[in-house]
C-alpha cells in the first residue's frame, strides 16, 4: 500500500467543508419527495443503513488479511461496462479480494444476477466523510477503481489519506458534463488532483478532462469497455418458442418517459402495412414497469406483461418486459432495434448490445452519452438515426421491408464491435501499475 498522502491544506479543506454543507442542504430539500416515491416499496429505506457504512457482507469479504480492489459502478450502465473488467481482474489477481459497490437499486439487481468473480456487492456509502471513513477501514482496499466520471470527493480524498489507489476507469465527460463541471472547476482541481490515473474512453472525453485540470501526466485512452461486453446468451427458450419467426419482431429497448406513446404511434404505422409485426417494449426502469401497460392500451393494443406469459403465447398482444437482465439476449429474437433515450433528450443508451447479435438498430437524435459510439457507427452504416418520433415509423418499416439493407446494417455494427475490442486488456495493464 502507498503511503499517506501529506495532510490536506487548509484550502482544500474548507472547499470540502463547502461542498460537504451542499451535499447536506441537497439531501435535506430532496428526502421529503425521496420518502414518498418510496412509501409503497421502501426498497430504498431498507437500503440505508448500509449507505450510511454499516456494510452486510460475508467474513470473506472483509477478511483484510487479504488484499483488495473496490470498483464502483453506479448504475446498470456502468455494471454493464464493469463486468468483463471484474473478470478479467480476477484473473490478474486471484489472491485479491474483488468488492463491487453500486448507487441504484437496479444497478444492483443488475450486479448481483450478472456480474462474475466479486467477492462482496454492497451499496455505496453518501459522500459524507463518516459513511466513507466507516468503509473504507472495514474494507481497507489498495486500490479503488471508479467506473466512469463518478467524482466523490470525500470518497476520494479519503481513499488518498490512508494511501490507498485510485483510479478512473471508462472515463467519460459528455459536453453537457463538461459545462457543468467547469461551474465548479475550483473543488474539482482538488479532486482531480487526488486520482492517480485517468483511462478515458476516447480523445474528445481526454481533452475535456485535461481542460478541467487533469495532470496530463495521468490521463491514457485505453478505449472502451463497453465494446468488450461479453456476447448475450441466447434468449430466454419461453419467449423464442412462443414467437413465430416469420412474423417480424421490433423490440424497444430501454425506453424512458414520453418514449413509449412515440413508439406505439411508430408501431401503428408498421402495422397498417404489416399486421402481422409484433412489439415489445422494455422500460429502463423498473419503476415504469407498471405504468407503461396503461400507456399501450391507451393506444388500441393489448398488453401482456413478460413475467405473466403462459404457454398460449404473444398472440397480438404488444409483450413489456418487466424483468431485469433478458433484454441484452431478447435483441436475438428482434427484426429491428429501436434503442430509447434518445428520442428524449436523455441522452441516449446502449447500442452495442443489438449490434453483438448483427441487428439493424435505430435510435434517436439524443446520443450525447454515446455520442463518439453513435458517430463511429453513422459512418460506417452500422446506424439509423431519426431526427423525431415522426420519422420513427418510416424508418422502422423501411428496414422491416428492405432485407438488404437490414442485413447489411447489422453485419456493419457486428463488425465495428469486433474491431474496437481490447480495451479491457489495456486497463487492467494500466491498473496493474497501481497495484504494488
Amino acid at each position: 500500500m502507498t503511503q499517506p498522502t501529506h495532510p490536506p491544506s487548509l484550502r482544500q479543506r474548507f472547499v470540502l467543508a463547502v461542498y460537504e454543507a451542499g451535499l447536506v442542504l441537497f439531501m435535506l430539500l430532496s428526502l421529503p419527495l425521496f420518502l414518498w416515491r418510496d412509501r409503497r416499496t421502501g426498497k430504498y429505506r431498507a437500503t440505508f443503513r448500509e449507505r450510511l457504512g454499516h456494510l452486510r457482507l460475508p467474513p470473506e469479504a472483509l477478511d483484510t488479511r487479504a488484499r483488495g480492489i473496490w470498483v464502483h459502478a453506479v448504475s446498470v450502465g456502468e455494471v454493464l461496462a464493469a463486468r468483463p473488467l471484474l473478470v478479467a481482474l480476477k484473473a490478474r489477481f486471484p489472491q485479491q479480494r474483488l468488492l463491487l459497490s453500486t448507487t441504484t437499486l437496479t444497478g444492483h439487481a443488475v450486479a448481483q444476477a450478472s456480474a462474475r468473480g466479486v467477492d462482496g456487492l454492497f451499496f455505496a456509502p453518501f459522500d459524507f466523510r463518516h459513511p466513507v471513513r466507516r468503509v473504507l477501514d472495514a474494507l481497507r482496499p489498495e486500490l479503488l477503481v471508479l467506473v466512469e466520471t463518478e467524482l466523490w470527493p470525500n470518497l476520494i480524498h479519503a481513499a488518498r489519506r490512508r494511501g490507498i489507489r485510485v483510479a478512473v476507469v471508462n472515463g467519460r465527460i459528455s459536453p453537457r458534463s463538461f459545462a457543468r463541471y467547469r461551474l465548479v472547476r475550483g473543488l474539482l482541481r482538488h479532486v482531480l488532483a487526488e486520482v492517480d490515473a485517468f483511462l478515458m474512453q476516447a480523445e474528445p472525453h481526454a481533452r475535456r478532462l485535461l481542460e478541467l485540470g487533469g495532470p496530463p501526466e495521468r490521463v491514457r485512452v485505453p478505449g472502451n469497455l463497453k465494446f468488450d461486453a461479453p456476447v448475450p446468451v441466447e434468449p430466454p427458450a419461453e419467449l423464442a418458442a412462443r414467437l413465430d419467426g416469420r412474423r417480424p419482431l421490433i423490440v424497444a429497448g430501454s425506453t424512458v418517459e414520453g418514449e413509449e406513446e412515440l413508439v406505439l404511434q411508430a408501431f401503428a404505422q408498421v402495422r397498417a402495412r404489416h399486421p402481422e409485426a409484433h412489439l415489445l417494449i422494455a422500460p429502463r426502469h423498473p419503476d415504469r414497469f407498471a405504468r407503461v401497460p396503461p400507456l399501450v392500451e391507451a393506444a388500441g393494443y393489448a398488453c401482456l406483461r413478460r413475467s405473466a406469459l403462459g404457454p398460449e403465447g404473444w398472440g397480438d398482444q404488444v409483450l413489456v418486459l418487466d424483468t431485469l437482465g433478458e433484454l441484452a439476449s431478447v435483441y436475438a429474437l428482434a427484426r429491428v432495434v429501436f434503442v430509447g433515450g434518445s428520442l428524449v433528450p436523455k441522452g441516449g443508451h446502449n447500442v452495442l448490445e443489438p449490434a453483438l447479435f448483427g441487428r439493424a438498430v435505430v435510435v434517436g437524435p439524443h446520443m450525447q452519452n454515446f455520442q463518439e459510439i453513435a458517430e463511429a457507427f453513422l459512418a460506417e452504416q452500422a446506424l439509423v438515426q431519426v431526427r423525431s418520433g415522426d420519422e420513427l415509423g418510416p424508418a422502422l418499416l423501411a428496414l422491416i421491408e428492405d432485407d438488404g439493407r437490414r442485413e447489411a446494417l447489422g453485419l456493419a455494427a457486428r463488425a465495428l464491435v469486433e474491431r474496437n475490442r481490447g480495451a479491457v486488456a489495456r486497463t487492467v495493464e494500466a491498473l496493474a501499475e497501481l497495484v504494488p
